[in-house]
């Protein structure tokens, strides 16, 4: 059923185009591509309410597939030079920085660390990317020349590329390459819990790849990344949301297991032997001489508290707490921490 559904969802632009009349291709184009856009609108809510951690990086890749689609969107309903051009700079806003989202949320579903200044930098670049990809219509360095043109009701740019124009190609490549790199590592690291997360990650990226070089390669009035760029967003969606489960069920079961052990250490450390009289003597007499911070470690233990745990809340070392320990039993009789359990265990039943 999903595949039939998928097959539709590209099929569906060609039906409409190819078989309508010249005059209503425009009309079947734009309907498509604002139903897109509002796809992406609600893709784009439905984030916000669902990815609560790290989701900045979904946030970006939402937008700027919803920027895209309304700049295809008011592209194909142009009727003028400057209000195509305006429309393909908004296309182009979504479609530079849509990659740097999809690669930085590859890189944290992956759990592949990277430096800081990273995002920062790549984010920069984008907007560089952008800039020269907006020149259009002030300079010729993106494109040479530019013309508007209807064609069987459907608005156009026709372009002459100028010299800087494959700097998008390989923006687009390198950061394609980044992202295979970057599945390719966390598959061989194990980072990822399941192969079929890193294929379902790798599907998204080569989908736009693909439907990428089909546009450059074959004459089609339809942008079909329009609908790729939702198909990513949704394969990404879900690998985040299904790897964050995973996370949630595996610190539910690192829970469960810790205060397991913790209940066995506390069986463990029951009495096993009565104490001696003289034991509880010296025990009893022992409690009025201790200190403030041998009291606070005497209480400690009693509740069970771990070393560490009590070693931060005094903000002492090692050595320093061996050295109150070795006080504290001499102060009680006793010889561990365990023994002063049992001791202490042993003058409760007394006093009972």
């Amino acid at each position: 059923m999903r595949k039939y559904l998928l097959w539709s969802l590209f099929a569906l632009p060609a039906v409409l185009t190819g078989c309508s009349t010249a005059g209503e291709k425009v009309t079947s184009l734009s309907v498509i591509y604002a139903a897109a856009a509002v796809v992406s609108l609600l893709l784009l809510i439905g984030c916000w309410l669902l990815v609560q951690k790290k989701r900045r990086w979904f946030l970006l890749l939402f937008s700027s597939a919803l920027v895209v689609n309304i700049g295809y969107t008011v592209l194909s309903m142009s009727t003028s030079l400057e209000m195509a051009l305006n429309a393909n700079r908004i296309a182009y806003l979504g479609s530079v920085f849509l990659p740097l989202a999809m690669l930085m949320i590859i890189l944290n579903v992956s759990n592949i660390k990277y430096k800081k200044w990273l995002p920062t930098a790549l984010f920069c670049l984008s907007g560089l990317i952008f800039l020269i990809a907006a020149s259009p219509g002030i300079l010729d360095i993106y494109y040479k020349e530019v013309s508007f043109r209807i064609v069987n009701g459907v608005a156009t740019l026709e372009k002459v590329y100028g010299p800087l124009h494959p700097l998008y190609l390989v923006y687009l490549l390198s950061y394609f390459a980044a992202m295979v790199a970057a599945i390719i590592q966390a598959s061989v690291n194990k980072a990822i819990d399941n192969t079929s997360h890193a294929v379902v990650m790798a599907i998204a990226v080569f989908v736009n790849i693909g439907v990428w070089f089909i546009e450059q390669l074959s004459d089609i009035d339809f942008e079909f990344l329009s609908i790729s760029y939702i198909i990513s967003e949704l394969f990404l969606l879900g690998v985040h949301m299904v790897m964050n489960e995973n996370q949630r069920l595996k610190e539910l079961v690192q829970q469960k297991e810790m205060a397991l052990r913790e209940t066995n250490t506390a069986l463990q450390t029951q009495p096993s032997a009565s104490a001696t009289p003289e034991q509880i003597r010296t025990f009893v007499a022992g409690l009025d001489t201790l200190t403030p911070t041998e009291r606070l470690i005497y209480n400690a233990y009693l509740n069970r508290t771990p070393t560490k745990e009590i070693m931060c809340q005094l903000n002492i070392k090692e050595n320093t707490l061996k050295f109150h320990n070795k006080n504290l039993y001499s102060k009680l009789g006793v010889s561990s921490r365990k023994q002063l359990l049992e001791v202490y265990a042993c003058v409760n039943a007394e006093r009972i």
